[in-house]
């Protein structure tokens, strides 16, 4: 991903955050050429591997870094630690570390909450956990989350990164979670506004108008 060349959503038809410009609204490119447009800054999030102090594979995400079951569907038994001081342990379908770009998409069908893009914060999302009492918690987003995979599984969970990258976690390996140094630039219309997004995107009741 090159972050220096800023990226234009344009809207083919899916729910789409990130895409501003509808198929009707192609007039609006021409503004943006003319220099007409919002500049906005979202980070990223490089996930590492490591087993026995080796880095087995690293990758980047917008969205989310999430620790998922492999093939067949089973409970993942894992430690989380952030900033190297202990968290909690868990037992669940896995966890979803999202950045605010992202807590539009897989956290929040995940029951997350919904982060500002502008929050320098990171959220992160149990998955159907065995005990009802662990709940999202949004930390720093200078914090570095680390996730050790239990040697108990019987199996290597996968961590996907924006559900294209599909890293193996070995039993006993270790996952680092930390923000990208560099950050992705986006482009939007002038007339872009975040709440309008949600507002169309998730259905939310418009404003009501009462007369005297």
């Amino acid at each position: 991903m090159n972050d220096e060349i800023p990226i234009l959503g344009i809207n083919r038809g899916s729910l789409g955050f990130l895409t501003d410009i509808l198929p009707s609204q192609l007039e609006k490119i021409k503004a943006i050429l003319e220099g007409k447009f919002i500049l906005e800054k979202r980070f990223l999030l490089t996930a590492t591997v490591t087993s026995n102090n080796k880095i087995i594979s690293q990758d980047d995400a917008l969205n989310e870094v999430a620790l998922i079951p492999d093939a067949i569907p089973h409970m993942i038994e894992f430690e989380i630690y952030i900033d190297k001081q202990f968290v909690c342990s868990q037992n669940s379908d896995g966890l979803i570390i999202a950045t605010p770009t992202g807590s539009t998409a897989y956290a929040l069908s995940g029951g997350g909450p919904i982060l500002h893009p502008q929050l320098d914060a990171i959220v992160l999302v149990p998955m159907f956990p065995h005990s009802l009492n662990n709940r999202p918690i949004v930390v720093q987003g200078q914090c570095e989350i680390s996730i050790i995979v239990s040697p108990n599984n019987d199996t290597s969970p996968r961590l996907s990164c924006d559900g294209r990258a599909y890293l193996n976690a070995e039993p006993g390996s270790e996952i680092t979670i930390r923000k990208k140094p560099k950050t992705l630039h986006l482009i939007h219309p002038l007339d872009y506004s975040y709440y309008e997004t949600l507002r169309s995107k998730l259905h939310w009741g418009k404003k009501l108008h009462y007369s005297d």
